[in-house]
């Protein structure tokens, strides 16, 4: 039986959920009216478009409608909400992440931008692990020259890093840019 009265219906979180489950429409549209700014805010925080945020905020919601019975009835639903939002925000950033560019300036500068002050740590930390895991599938010249280049805060010279090989200096321009290639090859298919 599905119920249409919001007007016994405070605010609360618990009664929210109780009368939900009853199939009370006016609750539902309650919960809307009381979460869907701040769900909806959570991508956009995270500089994604509306579009993108909608898309968040409609499967945020439809994940509250399939698991409102295993919620627990003292849960706080904004909370609830935020984190659901928020674990969609960031499949939805290692997915656009996983679309590296084809060009080679625009990686390293994606790249590089990890250990400069400022970027939103839950970024950087996601960006970090994305590239971490490519890294980690490639040999170990390759490793440890993109390493050298591009996270090494003494920033080596293309002679230092040759010598540290043990490979010609005139060999480290077309050995990065072909390690580079692999680490976006990779990074395109995880």
């Amino acid at each position: 039986m599905i119920e249409n009265s919001s007007d016994t219906l405070t605010d609360s979180d618990r009664e929210l959920i109780l009368a939900c489950r009853k199939g009370n429409v006016g609750a539902w549209e309650r919960v809307l009216q009381k979460y869907e700014r701040l769900v909806f805010s959570v991508p956009l925080h995270y500089g994604f478009s509306r579009e993108d945020a909608a898309d968040v905020t409609q499967l945020t919601f439809t994940i509250l409608m399939q698991r409102l019975n295993d919620l627990r009835e003292d849960s706080h639903l904004g909370a609830w909400l935020t984190t659901v939002a928020r674990r969609h925000t960031w499949r939805l950033f290692r997915r656009a992440n996983r679309e590296v560019t084809t060009d080679d300036d625009d990686f390293v500068e994606t790249v590089s931008a990890l250990g400069k002050p400022g970027n939103d740590p839950i970024d950087r930390w996601e960006m970090t692990q994305w590239v971490d895991q490519g890294l980690t599938q490639l040999n170990e010249r390759c490793r440890m020259i993109l390493l050298a280049l591009y996270f090494d805060s003494q920033e080596p010279s293309y002679a230092e890093i040759a010598s540290r090989l043990g490979i010609p200096v005139g060999s480290v321009g077309p050995t990065r840019a072909r390690c580079l290639e692999r680490l976006k090859q990779v990074l395109q298919e995880s």
